[in-house]
């Protein structure tokens, strides 16, 4: 499988966050975000393991019980399920998010 990013769909998730879903399968998918400087990626929590990897820019990561920190180009994370989680983007900022299993809720 592969696919070709000029061919996904963004999805326009308000407030300066844009979304595309890459490649998965029902175990893995890979997600690229798109933050305009100041959007907000509200807290929230999942059931899957989540990796991130910042591409470009730099955020304040926000996690549940952890002092928030700068994280900038080449910098990831990582998430345990059902851990409360944020960002505030510094600056314009592309993420490579990682998910265990696949988010179904991305792609129904």
């Amino acid at each position: 499988m592969y696919v070709e990013n000029k061919n996904v769909p963004l999805t326009d998730l308000g407030g300066g966050v844009v979304r595309k879903v890459l490649a998965y399968s029902e175990n893995l998918m890979n997600v690229e975000l798109k933050f305009e400087k100041g959007a907000i990626g509200a807290k929230h929590s999942h059931p899957h393991e989540q990796i991130g990897y910042i591409i470009s820019g730099s955020l304040l990561f926000q996690e549940e019980g952890r002092e928030d920190k700068v994280l900038v180009t080449g910098d990831s994370y990582y998430v345990e399920p059902d851990v409360v989680h944020g960002v505030v983007a510094l600056e314009e900022t592309m993420l490579l998010d990682i998910f265990t299993p696949m988010r179904k809720d991305f792609v129904e």
